[in-house]
């Protein structure tokens, strides 16, 4: 059987999970994978075949999404080529973590696709939602990389297609501890802003994975360093707690690991703003941004705030098998109707 397993490449949740899931889909046929999009720092020890420019958004650091940069690094013609060039006629089966290229090129020449992606859940009006929604994006999440079947995964499994989330295995098996400093990753900010409010918190010993730091240095209580996989496990790990944006195998990695969760969603993106709904309704802190309140917002968190006490287990060979069976299933009934 010929696989293509399609990862959208924005931000490090999706590599992060894609780097769990593959060991499990090797085990089903020949495996190709392709990565679209951009802004990951996360890297897949697997051969990609290919990879694509995709539609993705560019971090700023004022807490939200750099427009400017977004827009000029858009390529349409060159997605929309892409699309149309896309050989998923060669595939058996298609797996896609939200990611537009095959699924739009799925989409023009009738071929499934199944959605194994957080995003997934929110084809589910039973996932967490503000209580004004936004129509865009609520459009985004349908057809920004339509599929003909979704799985999703969350915080909770708030649907029939919806799990809890993929916790890697180095995570699972890490041993943690409480060494009193407090690990934080807000990409969307810049260094110099979050070194500033978090150098009024000087009871706390703060460590900081930013995207924007290529050279690691320390400013009196504060560490900054960049994002690399093994030291921001070693780091959550041995924390007393996580300070992050609004996106989802961070806080949920956190959560697994009973460390307590601070969330700052990303300003003006509302899958962000979801998850930091479901993350409050569990009891995690939320805050809306960092502004003149902050400081003692985060005093008040190390204060006062707990662990979220939650358990995820191992579901991911069996919702992968799950997937092979329907294939299995729905490929007898064509030959039998046929």
């Amino acid at each position: 059987m010929r696989i293509l397993y399609a990862i959208q490449a924005t931000g490090n949740g999706h590599l992060s999970r894609a780097r769990e899931i593959i060991p499990h889909l090797l085990n089903y046929g020949k495996l190709d994978l392709l990565v679209s999009g951009r802004q990951a720092d996360v890297h897949l020890p697997y051969l990609i075949k290919y990879k694509k420019a995709g539609v993705s958004y560019t971090f700023g650091k004022k807490g939200g999404i750099n427009m400017i940069d977004t827009i000029k690094h858009l390529r349409p013609v060159q997605f929309i080529s892409d699309v149309l060039s896309f050989p998923v006629d060669d595939y058996d089966l298609i797996i896609n973590d939200f990611e537009p290229v095959s699924a739009w090129a799925c989409k023009v020449k009738l071929k499934p696709c199944i959605a194994l992606s957080h995003q997934a859940a929110f084809l589910s009006q039973r996932s967490p939602r503000p209580l004004k929604r936004d129509s865009f994006a609520e459009g985004l999440f349908k057809y920004y990389a339509p599929v003909s079947q979704q799985i999703g995964f969350h915080f909770k499994a708030y649907d029939s297609f919806v799990h809890t989330p993929v916790i890697r295995q180095e995570v699972r098996r890490m041993e943690t501890s409480n060494e009193g400093h407090v690990t934080v990753y807000l990409p969307a900010h810049a260094d110099e802003l979050l070194v500033n409010y978090f150098t009024q918190v000087k009871e706390v010993h703060w460590q900081i994975f930013s995207k924007h730091c290529k050279t690691p240095y320390s400013q009196n209580n504060v560490q900054v360093k960049p994002v690399l996989n093994e030291d921001f496990l070693k780091s959550l790990a041995s924390s007393e707690g996580l300070i992050t944006a609004g996106g989802f195998e961070s806080p949920a990695e956190a959560m697994y690991l009973r460390k307590k969760v601070l969330s700052i969603p990303m300003l003006n993106q509302y899958e962000q703003i979801c998850n930091a709904e479901a993350m409050k309704e569990m009891g995690v802190t939320v805050v809306k941004k960092i502004g003149s309140g902050f400081v003692s917002q985060v005093k008040s968190w190390i204060n006062y705030s707990c662990p979220v006490n939650i358990n995820y287990p191992d579901e991911t060979a069996s919702v992968i098998e799950g997937i092979f069976m329907e294939h299995s299933i729905n490929k007898q009934l064509d030959y039998l109707t046929n």
